[in-house]
């Protein structure tokens, strides 16, 4: 919750106005929601394909990618309620996570890198 006051007076005047949120902040936190849900769209669909149409290292590949799309999912999803309330309750602090998508790459990243692994030692 903020700790900003719903109505400030502004420096010099006694009348207490509301703040207003500009609508741009609510879409792009939108926009960004929309975003990373495509990618988890696309790495399902990746997902999919390898679940369909590979071997057994490909379900192996495509339960991992459809783990870290899951996950992604619900980063999403908690990123921007998170981020809807604090624009709701007019905070003032930054709406940035570093950790997040840090972890989200590093998750793909494993994702596919035990895909090659497996796959070379499968053979090729």
């Amino acid at each position: 919750m903020s700790s900003q006051p719903l109505l400030q007076s502004a420096p010099g005047k006694r009348i207490a106005l509301p703040t207003r949120v500009e609508p741009k902040v609510f879409f792009a936190n939108e926009r960004t929601f929309l975003s990373y849900l495509n990618f988890t769209v696309l790495l399902g669909g990746l997902a999919i394909g390898l679940l369909n149409f590979g071997d057994s290292v490909g379900r192996i590949s495509a339960g991992l990618f459809t783990l870290v799309a899951m996950g992604t999912m619900l980063y999403a999803l908690f990123t921007f309620h998170w981020r809807a309330r604090s624009i709701r309750m007019r905070g003032q602090g930054g709406f940035d996570d570093r950790v997040g998508p840090t972890v989200l790459a590093i998750a793909l990243a494993v994702a596919v890198l035990v895909n090659f692994v497996l796959r070379v030692a499968d053979g090729g």
